[in-house]
């Protein structure tokens, strides 16, 4: 890149910061930083993110707040609501929920053109420092915001819900999304399914599965793989099998391979063994293979 002169902007910079984070390389990043004050390159917001994401990888959430307070210095450059995220972020990472929560409050003040994904932000990271009622607060002042909403808002805050035990009003709202939504999307139905089954609650899956048909809803991979997991906690193998089965073939339908995790697999087989059946095995194999020959993967013989 410097040959060709492209390391001339803080956009170019980003991109090479960007590329070493992704392959976990956080102490080249420095670095980067000392190059651009050199060849007095002025950083910008997403510059700041990058280098304070790479000091929490390292756990230097000291180090976090210098380079925060570095920003403010500058002047040059206006922290903005992706600042703040960033920061209250690193700060749940890290379990520091006071801190976090200060800097989601600044998030939501600079949020003035009131961004959807400033809003998912605040109601995901309210959630993961366990204060329901911000998330409650926040899905209010989204639908004054924005009423016309789209899946990914409801399948959001449904998910931050499930997380806080909230199963109530997880429920309303997805009555609610289920009441206008103009696409079935199995990713709202599925984070319900999931709460379910981890409470116990069986029937009132199965009755979201069912509906989700009903309403046009293409129950997919994850949907039984949740459905597997179930019952492979019960011991209900011959249901695990099924779940097996309509994975796959759900997988398949959507030219993709569903591969179910070791443990199910080794549990299935254990399960052939004890009771030596022998077909049970070989047309979960035959199961498999065929899948690998439709849709043209090796995912399962290298799994076998």
């Amino acid at each position: 890149m410097k040959e060709l002169n492209f390391m001339s902007t803080a956009m170019a910079y980003n991109s090479l910061m960007t590329l070493y984070s992704k392959t976990h390389q956080p102490e080249r990043i420095p670095n980067i930083i000392q190059e651009m004050k050199t060849n007095d390159i002025l950083p910008d917001c997403f510059t700041y993110n990058i280098w304070m994401r790479s000091l929490a990888a390292k756990y230097d959430i000291s180090g976090v707040e210098r380079v925060f307070e570095e920003m403010k210095r500058d002047g040059r450059v206006v922290a903005d609501w992706t600042t703040y995220s960033n920061l209250a972020s690193i700060y749940v990472e890290a379990g520091m929920y006071q801190k976090a929560e200060g800097a989601l409050q600044e998030l939501e003040r600079r949020n003035s053109s009131r961004s959807l994904e400033a809003y998912q932000f605040l109601i995901t990271l309210y959630g993961r420092t366990g204060n329901l009622v911000e998330v409650h607060r926040i899905w209010r002042s989204l639908k004054l915001a924005k009423p016309k909403m789209a899946n990914i808002s409801y399948l959001n805050v449904i998910q931050a819900l499930v997380k806080l035990k909230d199963i109530p009003a997880a429920e309303t709202i997805f009555r609610e999304w289920e009441s206008h939504c103009a696409t079935y999307d199995m990713r709202v139905a599925n984070s319900l399914i999931s709460a379910y089954l981890k409470e116990d609650m069986l029937e009132k899956a199965e009755a979201v599965k069912k509906r989700a048909k009903r309403r046009g809803g293409r129950l997919n991979s994850k949907t039984w793989e949740l459905f597997m997991d179930y019952f492979l906690q019960k011991g209900d193998m011959k249901k695990v099998i099924r779940c097996v089965d309509r994975g796959v073939k759900k997988g398949r339908s959507h030219a993709r391979i569903w591969v179910p995790r070791q443990e199910a697999i080794m549990s299935l087989m254990a399960y052939f063994e004890q009771n030596k059946a022998v077909r049970g095995a070989e047309r979960l194999v035959e199961l498999f293979e065929d899948s690998e020959g439709r849709t043209g993967g090796r995912g399962f013989s290298r799994l076998f």
